[in-house]
Order: structure tokens, then C-alpha cells, then sequence
């Protein structure tokens, strides 16, 4: 009679299988703190293949440099749960420079990065382990730079009275936390809400505007963007960019028309809000007042800028969360991106991956698991600005030291 003979594993087998072949931990509530947002990748390394061009890489890492040359050599950074000076950063993207420069084959290239770098890999969302990827664009509205009876919504530059206070001058464990308001008399309130500013006119008179727009939902998409283009009449066009916030919390009027029956959650995207809200204009103010947070501007000589204060380079410069995720920091991504006809529709979607930089941020992404990538301008780019909401993985590269 045969017999087989089972051959024990012991724990360190179980360890190596476990760790190899189990999927990411899961968040059981969102990470607070920039150790909580990034784990270290020690086995289950990303394949490091970019869909994008060199040079326009090559660009984004330059401008970020203007951003790094800026700062204090020994000012920290937190990758994850380790310290990084500002120095360490710059000579780690100096190093990825050279590596890319050399334009090894791709099993040398990844080899290097893995041999040089230390990869963590952000955590995700409660109860999931992806980072959900959207996109936002450079919009073209058409304006005036004075009022009449078609453009009469303006848009504000950042108001003498808006006052930002840094929370952690008073507590240390209430670092990178901020509180915007004003004063009232002796009392610091909230600053005025978009309901506020837009229906009682509180900061009209004050030589505030920058420019006049046709239509109040042009307003509310620009500050969504941030940035933009705006066309006058004479056929010249100026550039706006973020200025500040009346630090009231962004919700979104895409979730409020979902949950009051407007629009389907499948359907929802820029586009759809737009033309609902093209054909509904008795409903405009109170799907746009449910959004209290109000963006105010600055005129810029070209533009966009992201929140370090450097050009924005088309799908090369993502916002994260400046809570949990060092600025200027390189990052790598894989997502999907839409395959598009001749006519602009969406036919499919891609897999992509490609290496970014951590340039800017916003009011709606916040937590280890939001993402929002700048794809530029124009037709392609307003496309996947409105239509992107799709799980990835995101990781932060640092040189070992």
C-alpha cells in the first residue's frame, strides 16, 4: 500500500506565503496622520512602466526643484512614519534625474529603483486599500473685466479681512492644521459661506472682482478646477489661479444631486452636472449653496500653479493630501485612463501607469485615498477631468540612505 508523506511547513513559510500572497491590509478607519497614510513595499514591488514622455517628466522635475531650492536644507518632510530633510528629497530627485537620463532597459530600470529607493505604497481608504483617482483640467470661460447685463457673476480676489491661523503655534500635536476666518470685533468667526457671498452680496463694494462671468455654475466649476482661462471680449485671454479658501469644508453637488434623485451615481460626472443643471436653472442655488467652501483667486501671468507655487505640468502633477503627503514628493501611479473617438466620446478605458509629482492639493481630496491628477487643457482634457473616478495605486518614491 503507497502512502504519501506530508512534509510540515513551519512559520517562516507560512510568513513568506502569507506575505506574498494576501492582499495589502485594509484600513479599519482613515489614516490621520502621514504614518498611518504610507506603508513600506518590501515584496509586492509596482512593475515602473510610464505611458508618458520623457521630457515632459524631465520638466516636472525641474519645476519641482524650483520648488525644493526654496526651502530651509534641514525643513522635514514625513514620508510615512520616516523623517526626510528637504536636502534628501532634492538629492533623491537629482539621483532619479541621472537614472533616467542613462535610459536603461526596463528590467534595469526597475531593478535601480528598487536597489535605490525605498517605495511605500499609500493605504488607501477605510475598508479599501485603493486610492480612488480623479482628474481636474484648465477650464476657458468667456469674461469681462467689468459688469454688464450678460456677465454679472464675479469672481473675487482673496479678501484683506480672511485670516488663517496655524494651529500648531499653539499645540504641537496640531501640526499642519489650520483654521481660516475673520475678526468681528473682538470675536474670530468662520469666513462668510457661498451663500453668503453670492446671494447677500457681503463683499460687494469692497473692489474685490477680478472679472465677470455669464453664468454662476461657470463660477462654481473654475473654483472646483481652481484655475483657468478666461477669454475677454477684445479676444485676450488672462489666466486665474487659486489665491485662498474661506476654509469652510468642501461637500460636493455631485453627491447632493445623486442623493436627492437628480442624477444616478453611474452618470454623474462634470458633464451631466452642467447639463442638468442647463435645463433645471430653478434648482442652480440650491445645488451650489450646498457647497459652502468658496475659492478666491489671483491673477497670474501664465498659469496654473499648484499649491508649492510651481507650473503645473499636464499629467505629470497630482494633489494629495498636504495632511499625510510630502509636497514636491515624486510618486508613482497606475489607474485607467478613457479611450475617446473622433467625435470626444468615451469608447473604453486603459490601464496606465507613470511617475508624477505630488504638486498641489485640494478641498476635496482628503485622506490616504483620494487622488486628483491635472491632464491640461482642452477637449481631451475637460473629458477625463469630468468623467475620472477610478481606484488605482499610488506610491512615493525616497532614495535610500
Amino acid at each position: 500500500m503507497l502512502t504519501t508523506r506530508r512534509t510540515p511547513v513551519g512559520p517562516l513559510v507560512l510568513l513568506i506565503a502569507f506575505t506574498f500572497f494576501s492582499c495589502h491590509p485594509v484600513l479599519k478607519k482613515e489614516a490621520g496622520l502621514p504614518g498611518e497614510a504610507l506603508a513600506p513595499v518590501r515584496f509586492l514591488y509596482p512593475t515602473f512602466h510610464d505611458d508618458m514622455d520623457k521630457d515632459s517628466l524631465i520638466s516636472a522635475l525641474k519645476k519641482n526643484m524650483e520648488y525644493l531650492n526654496t526651502l530651509d536644507a534641514e525643513e522635514l518632510f514625513y514620508y510615512g512614519s520616516r523623517t526626510v530633510t528637504a536636502r534628501e528629497v532634492k538629492e533623491s530627485q537629482q539621483a532619479f534625474l541621472r537614472l533616467i537620463a542613462e535610459n536603461p532597459d526596463p528590467k534595469a530600470f526597475n531593478q535601480a529603483i528598487r536597489n535605490n529607493f525605498l517605495i511605500l505604497r499609500a493605504t488607501g481608504r477605510a475598508g479599501n486599500p485603493q486610492v480612488l483617482f480623479t482628474g481636474y483640467f484648465e477650464p476657458v470661460f468667456q469674461a469681462r473685466l467689468s459688469p454688464d447685463d450678460a456677465f454679472k457673476y464675479p469672481i473675487y480676489k482673496r479678501p484683506d479681512d480672511l485670516i488663517t491661523i496655524d494651529l500648531s503655534l499653539f499645540k504641537t500635536a496640531l501640526k499642519a492644521e489650520k483654521i481660516v476666518g475673520r475678526l468681528q470685533g473682538r470675536r474670530f468667526l468662520p469666513y462668510f459661506s457661498r451663500y453668503q457671498i453670492d446671494e447677500e452680496n457681503v463683499l460687494g463694494g469692497r473692489g474685490l472682482e477680478i472679472a465677470w462671468l455669464k453664468d454662476p455654475v461657470d463660477v462654481a466649476f473654475l473654483q472646483i478646477q481652481g484655475s483657468g482661462r478666461l477669454r475677454l471680449g477684445d479676444g485676450s485671454t488672462i489666466h486665474v489661479g487659486y489665491s485662498a479658501s474661506n476654509g469652510l469644508g468642501y461637500r460636493s453637488i455631485g453627491r447632493y444631486m445623486v442623493d436627492k434623485g437628480l442624477l444616478r451615481l453611474e452618470e454623474t460626472s462634470m458633464q451631466s452636472i452642467r447639463k442638468y443643471l442647463l435645463e433645471h436653472p430653478d434648482i442652480v442655488k440650491e445645488v451650489l449653496y450646498y457647497n459652502p467652501s468658496y475659492v478666491f483667486f489671483q491673477r497670474l501671468p501664465k498659469g496654473p500653479l499648484g499649491s508649492i507655487r510651481v507650473p503645473l505640468t499636464p499629467g505629470r502633477s497630482l494633489a494629495l493630501d498636504s495632511r499625510l503627503f510630502p509636497k514636491g514628493a515624486l510618486a508613482f501611479i497606475s489607474c485607467r485612463k478613457p479611450c475617446i473617438n473622433g467625435r470626444g466620446e468615451i469608447t473604453g478605458w486603459t490601464p496606465f501607469s507613470r511617475f508624477v509629482l505630488n504638486q498641489d492639493t485640494g478641498g476635496a481630496i482628503k485622506g490616504a485615498g483620494r487622488a486628483d491628477i491635472f491632464w491640461g487643457h482642452g477637449p481631451y482634457a475637460e473629458t477625463v477631468a469630468g468623467h475620472l473616478k477610478h481606484d488605482g495605486e499610488l506610491y512615493l518614491l525616497i532614495k535610500k540612505p
